[in-house]
């Protein structure tokens, strides 16, 4: 399991901690007990336990999200194979990006 104090990343996700949620956020509700960060086309999702923390989008931007952590709990990568380390996560506030790479046709979501 990776911990850290300011920033990590797992596959295509950049997590930073940061000192409070923004405005203008909405609420997410979770998906089968947990709260999908990154949706996988192939099912591998990276996730959280609903239980522990709330999501929130911003709805003018769809490649970031924010975690509020109630109790400590770690975010998941769901693959069986070639998977990343979970990450422990504190109680806290987080913001979630999802990374992007540059190519010939311009700016794309990195695929994990």
């Amino acid at each position: 399991m990776i911990t850290f104090r300011k920033q990590a990343a797992q596959g295509d996700l950049l997590i930073t901690r940061i000192q409070k949620l923004p405005k203008e956020l909405t609420e997410r509700k979770p998906e089968d007990g947990r709260h999908i960060l990154a949706h996988s086309e192939t099912g591998h999702h990276h996730v959280v336990d609903a239980e522990k923390v709330h999501l929130f989008k911003n709805e003018q931007d769809s490649m970031i999200c924010y975690l509020s952590v109630t109790q400590p709990t770690e975010l998941f990568h769901l693959r069986s194979f070639n998977t990343h380390a979970p990450i422990a996560l504190e109680k806290g506030v987080y913001e979630i990006r999802r990374q992007r790479e540059y190519v010939p046709e311009g700016w794309r979501r990195v695929e994990d």
